[in-house]
């Protein structure tokens, strides 16, 4: 969520281009990456351990002579790929059972409800390093277990989209025409009720961003030597006095990248929303 100042300031125009820039520009980096890194991202130059920024080597090595921008490409792929993974799965999950919530109603909506308020009970962070805990900290288990941890808004957002739509005449129209249930849900409501979905899974990419770079930077994410900006910034801890751009870039990176993301979702918010676009 960004500050009023500061959507103010940038004016939701500027906000979106901005916004796509920086998405786009991430993801092409990320998606260019064997085109686009100078060496190998796992390749070590024992001659050229710590060495700081130059023309051979963009954004310097670390302390066991990576590259740290062939790195910071490659990790951009782990990072990314998680986050448009876990939000596909929570986008799934949440839009399936919010519109079977809010079009039922009764018995079943208390229990997919009741259900979103026990797991809302447990901090999602708190949440994810328990299970994670118990499972092998690889990628695909990252990317599955943030995704079954951050579906409840989504849930509610769909439900509530569901309620009001169910009401509707052209709802009542393919009633009458004989449409069954699933034709309802998923040709006529479903349709209407995506503007608050993307606009969630636009931030929730950049909240699985993040948290794949806390768990990565606690050990429990992506392994070495597998690059991702959250092991990146661990490994940059112990020298951070002598080398800060092993910390540094990685940072800027993850920055940079939430920051687009969230200046995409809230320029989106603004133009889908009508009470905004005045």
């Amino acid at each position: 969520m960004l500050p009023l100042a500061v959507k103010r300031l940038l004016g939701r125009n500027l906000m979106l281009a901005l916004g796509l820039v920086i998405v786009l520009g991430m993801s092409l980096a990320a998606l260019l990456a064997p085109l686009l890194a100078p060496f190998d991202p796992n390749a070590l130059h024992l001659q050229n351990i710590l060495e700081p920024p130059s023309s051979r080597f963009l954004l310097g090595t670390d302390r066991l002579g990576r590259d740290v921008f062939s790195r910071l490409l490659y990790g951009g792929r782990v990072s990314l790929w998680v986050g448009f993974v876990a939000v596909g799965i929570s986008v799934s999950i949440g839009t399936v059972l919010g519109l079977v919530s809010g079009y039922f109603r009764r018995w079943v909506d208390e229990c997919i409800m009741r259900v979103v308020d026990i797991m809302l009970c447990f901090p999602s962070f708190f949440l994810i390093l328990a299970v994670i805990a118990f499972l092998e900290p690889n990628l695909t288990n990252i990317m599955v277990v943030i995704g079954l941890t951050s579906w409840m808004g989504v849930t509610r957002l769909v439900r509530a989209e569901a309620l009001s739509l169910r009401e509707r005449e052209f709802v009542d129209a393919a009633r009458l025409a004989g449409t069954s249930t699933a034709g309802i849900l998923f040709r006529h409501i479903l349709p209407n009720a995506l503007s608050p979905v993307l606009i969630t899974a636009t931030l929730g990419v950049a909240g699985a961003i993040l948290v794949e770079s806390s768990l990565s930077f606690l050990g429990l994410g992506v392994q070495p030597p597998a690059a991702s900006w959250g092991n990146m910034l661990m490994d940059g801890k112990a020298v951070i006095e002598t080398a800060p751009w092993l910390s540094v870039y990685p940072g800027l990176a993850i920055l940079v990248t939430v920051l687009g993301y969230n200046l995409l979702g809230e320029s989106l918010r603004d133009i889908f929303d009508p009470r905004l676009r005045q």
